[in-house]
């Protein structure tokens, strides 16, 4: 079994590879990190092609959903995505925040940041900048962030509480987070769940669903909600390195999931003097099916 931080090291490695893989051999993948598959095109990511600000120089297909369109981010606001890759999800939120805010970046792979630098040089955004980091112990001061977006990046972290913990030491009172990441429920099958490829593909490295609210809440984060939800489906032609024929059969039979999901939740207090018109997260507007979190909400 390898330590919290052999498996960090890993993911760094990994994603500094990855930096320099075209979108299409990730997108084709489990975010990038194993084989590519032949069967299924976009096995995780969503398409952001169509949200003002995107830039597909910076989009390498490593997500799993699209929490800036759900972050209900506002002009002027400060905005920390984790895990900023090559600033995809940045400059989405940056067209949000205008001029007048600011967009922060962290990352722990060089050459994503080196990549996200050069991108927000092209574009000309002086309020948008990447720092290099460990998401476990953010660069950042308390209570600065308005808003904190993630993509399918929590689930790389062995210590995911401690993540959980830092995003609310960051916000604001009254700030407030949307995350995409992959949860599971079920137990997943031994061979995936140690095998080093499967964790840096955002997988073997998932943890249980009602788990994983259960961080949150116990963080102290109120108004829990699941504003996205869809199951993931691995190829075959994926799961062979992995599995055997029966055990891919087994898998597919068994009471099990594996799903990403967009989490909201509000850090308790007020913004100050601000005003932020924050709007109510409500299930019935969402253009998905949802569901409440789970005893969190």
């Amino acid at each position: 079994m390898k330590t919290s931080e052999e498996l960090k090291e890993l993911v760094r490695e990994k994603y500094s590879d990855i930096a320099l893989q075209k979108k299409e051999a990730n997108a084709a993948s489990c975010c990038g990190a194993t084989d590519v598959s032949g069967e299924v095109y976009n096995i995780m990511t969503d398409d952001y092609s169509a949200l003002e600000g995107y830039n597909p120089d910076a989009d390498l297909g490593l997500g799993c959903g699209l929490p800036t369109q759900f972050a209900q981010i506002q002009k002027g606001d400060t905005v920390i995505d984790l895990g900023s890759g090559a600033g995809n999800d940045c400059f989405i939120a940056r067209h949000e925040t205008g001029e007048t805010g600011k967009v922060i970046g962290i990352d722990f792979s060089e050459p994503m940041i080196n990549k996200a630098r050069i991108n927000a040089e092209k574009l000309g955004f002086n309020n948008v900048e990447f720092r290099y980091g460990d998401i476990e112990k953010m660069p950042v001061s308390d209570g600065i962030a308005d808003v904190i977006v993630s993509n399918c990046v929590l689930n790389l972290v062995p210590n995911k509480p401690n993540v959980i913990s830092e995003i609310f030491r960051v916000l604001k009172p009254g700030g407030h987070f949307s995350i995409s990441d992959i949860v599971i429920v079920g137990e997943l099958p031994e061979s995936l769940k140690k095998d080093a490829e499967m964790y840096a593909g955002c997988v073997a490295g998932a943890i249980q669903k009602d788990e994983y609210l259960g961080h949150i809440k116990e963080a102290g984060f109120e108004n829990i909600t699941i504003q996205k939800e869809k199951t993931i489906l691995i190829p075959d032609d994926i799961l062979e390195k992995y599995l055997s024929k029966d055990g891919i059969d087994s898998f597919k039979n068994a009471d099990l999931g594996i799903f990403s999901i967009t989490v909201y939740a509000e850090r308790p207090g007020s913004p100050g003097d601000k005003t932020r018109e924050k709007k109510k997260v409500k299930l019935s507007e969402l253009d998905t099916s949802c569901e409440p979190a789970s005893g969190c909400c």
